[in-house]
């Protein structure tokens, strides 16, 4: 995944028209069911903080609120980056591996 494929995502996912991640079905319990889970997570977390952010701005939230969810977001875009990292080198090493 390059910057520019992961902006797209990100654009989609704001826009409104793709869904946040869907319940893991009894199928998808496996390595794609926790790739769905863990970036649901994280963009309802980043959602939750732009709307504290919002609020504060109008006048109507904590700033505690804001600092707290900032720092929910960033722990769970950390995490994304981290298992992003891992599929990554696994991927290299696969590749790495004779035929």
């Amino acid at each position: 995944m390059n910057p520019l494929m992961a902006a797209k995502a990100y654009a989609s996912i704001q826009g409104g028209a793709a869904p946040t991640a869907p319940a893991a079905s009894a199928g998808e319990t496996g390595f794609a069911g926790m790739l769905q889970s863990v970036m649901g997570d994280m963009t309802q977390t980043t959602r939750a903080a732009e709307t504290q952010m919002t609020s504060t701005i109008q006048g109507q939230g904590s700033l505690i609120d804001v600092v707290t969810a900032v720092s929910s977001a960033e722990a769970s875009l950390e995490t994304v980056m981290a298992v992003r990292d891992q599929v990554i080198s696994a991927y290299q090493e696969i590749m790495r591996m004779p035929i």
